[in-house]
């Protein structure tokens, strides 16, 4: 087939691509808006739903499913937290095989100092886009995060 019987493709056909701009884009937004407090967007994703569980500390797994991720991304992702001081993680006594995460106090107080730089960025990004927009937009996108229809199959490995 010669180049000029190609046919011709809309420049935003392809819905993966435009996903993933618009989220590194929006990373970028909300990596800046938070780095006066040390944290990176995914970061304070993290310690959020950490935070969130309350007395029932999430483990890998479930940080890993509420974020969909792969366990290995948040364990990646975990590091530098528990490095710095901000998250511990310990054995779960109902299931040894298994880690649990916790804030520190450290961490608590992180989290309470980046809070507002995430509202003002919220509040940025809605004042632009508009809030019904952006409410519709969340969830747009948390119906794609929750469509197990999405999930390829993949080929059990040898």
């Amino acid at each position: 087939m010669a180049e000029q019987d190609l046919p011709v493709v809309e420049r935003n056909r392809c819905n993966c691509l435009a996903l993933r701009k618009a989220s590194r884009h929006m990373t970028l937004f909300y990596d800046a808006a938070l780095e006066p407090s040390g944290l990176r967007s995914t970061q304070y994703a993290l310690l959020t739903e950490i935070h969130r569980r309350g007395d029932a500390p999430p483990s890998i797994g479930d940080l890993a499913e509420a974020l969909v991720m792969d366990q290995s991304t948040i364990g990646q992702n975990l590091r530098p937290l528990q490095r710095d001081g901000l998250v511990t993680l310990e054995r779960d006594e109902a299931d040894r095989r298994s880690r649990l995460a916790k804030l520190t106090q450290a961490g608590r107080s992180r989290l309470a100092d980046a809070r507002p730089l995430w509202l003002a960025a919220q509040e940025k990004f809605e004042n632009g886009f508009g809030k019904r927009a952006a409410a519709e937009l969340r969830n747009v996108l948390a119906g794609i995060a929750g469509d197990q229809s999405l999930i390829a199959d993949r080929p059990e490995k040898a």
